[in-house]
C-alpha cells in the first residue's frame, strides 16, 4: 500500500478506535463517573489526534511528486525516493540508481547508504 494511503488508513483507524473507546466508556463504565470520564477523554484525544495525522499527511501530500505508473498508466503520487502505485502497487522510484532493485523502505531514510 502506498505510504500516503497507509497513513490515511492509520488516521481513520484512530477515529474508529476513539469512538469505540467512547462507546465502551458509556456502556461499561456507566457506574463509575471517574473511569467513564477518563475513557471518554482518551477516546476524544484519539479522534483529535487523527485530525492532526490527516493534517500532517495532507501537508506531505502537497510535496509529493505526481507521476504516471508505467504498469497501469494511472496518475499516482510518490512520497520519498521509493513508493508503490496507489492503484496497482507497482514499485516506483525517482532515483535512477534504484531502478530495477527490489523495493525497500530503508531507501527513504536520509542516512541509508546503498
Amino acid at each position: 500500500m502506498a505510504k500516503i494511503n497507509r497513513i490515511r488508513t492509520f488516521a481513520m483507524a484512530l477515529v474508529f478506535i476513539g469512538i469505540f473507546i467512547m462507546y465502551i466508556a458509556i456502556f461499561v463504565f456507566s457506574n463509575s463517573p471517574i473511569l467513564m470520564s477518563i475513557a471518554m477523554i482518551i477516546g476524544f484525544l484519539s479522534v483529535i489526534s487523527s485530525s492532526f495525522v490527516y493534517l500532517w499527511i495532507g501537508m506531505k501530500s502537497t510535496k509529493s511528486v505526481p507521476v504516471t505508473c508505467p504498469n497501469c498508466e494511472k496518475q499516482t503520487k510518490i512520497l520519498g525516493k521509493v513508493d508503490v502505485c496507489m492503484h496497482c502497487e507497482e514499485p516506483l522510484t525517482l532515483d535512477p540508481e534504484l531502478e530495477g532493485k527490489e523495493l525497500d523502505a530503508r531507501y527513504n531514510r536520509k542516512n541509508f547508504q546503498s
